[in-house]
C-alpha cells in the first residue's frame, strides 16, 4: 500500500541531500521517480540543490491551485521544501498515495524562524501515514529543533515567514534553549535601542 511520508528537520539537517539519495536509490532499481518542489521556492531555480554540492533537476515546479500531474506508472514522488506547500497541496499528496497508489515522500521544515508552523508542514504532520525527524545539532551540541534567521549577521524575529537565503539572509539550526536565548538578547537590544 502506498503511503504519504513526511520527513522533517531544522535547517542544515540534510533534507535535500536525503531526498537526492532516495531518488538515486529508486533510479538505480529502474523505478519511476518524480521530483517536485513548490514554485515559491526560488533557491536553485528548477533544481534541488544540496548544501553538499549535489543537485538534480526538478521534474515539476508545483504552483498553488494547480493539480499535480501524476501517472499511475510512477513508483514514488519526492517533494522538497514541503513546508511551502499549501494545505490543499498537502491534501492532494495524501490523495495521490491513497487513491492513485503512488508513494509520496515529502521533506521540509516543521517550523519557521519564529517557531511558528508553516501551513504545509502543519498539514503534513496531521495527515501523513509516517512521520520521521531528521536530526541535526545546535552549536551547543544539543539536538536542533528550531531555526534562527540572520540578516547581515543579525538575528531577527520579525518579517515575512518566507525569505529564501540569498546571501544576505541565512539560517542557523539551534535548540529551543539557544533560540530563546537569542530572542531574549534581541528583546534586550530593542529596549536599549529604543
Amino acid at each position: 500500500m502506498a503511503k504519504l511520508h513526511f520527513r522533517y528537520a531544522a535547517m542544515n539537517a540534510g533534507k535535500s541531500t536525503a531526498l537526492l539519495q532516495v531518488a538515486h536509490n529508486y533510479d538505480s532499481l529502474g523505478k519511476s521517480v518524480m521530483i517536485v518542489k513548490p514554485v515559491v521556492d526560488l533557491k536553485g531555480g528548477d533544481r534541488i540543490v544540496s548544501r553538499l554540492g549535489v543537485e538534480r533537476e526538478v521534474d515539476y515546479l508545483w504552483a498553488a491551485g494547480v493539480s499535480l500531474p501524476v501517472a499511475e506508472t510512477l513508483d514514488v514522488i519526492l517533494v522538497d521544501e514541503a513546508q511551502f506547500l499549501t494545505v490543499e497541496q498537502a491534501d492532494e499528496l495524501l490523495d495521490v498515495a491513497v487513491r492513485v497508489g503512488v508513494t509520496v515522500i515529502a521533506y521540509g521544515l516543521r517550523t519557521d524562524f519564529r517557531g511558528d508552523s508553516f501551513p504545509g508542514a502543519a498539514r503534513l504532520l496531521s495527515i501523513a501515514h509516517e512521520i520521521e525527524e531528521i536530526r541535526t545539532l545546535c552549536r551547543c551540541g544539543s539536538k536542533a529543533t528550531m531555526n534562527l534567521r540572520k540578516i547581515d549577521g543579525v538575528t531577527v524575529f520579525d518579517g515575512n515567514q518566507v525569505a529564501i537565503d540569498d546571501g544576505s539572509v541565512v539560517y542557523e539550526s539551534v535548540c529551543a534553549r539557544c533560540h530563546a536565548r537569542e530572542r531574549d538578547i534581541g528583546m534586550r537590544g530593542a529596549t536599549v535601542r529604543a
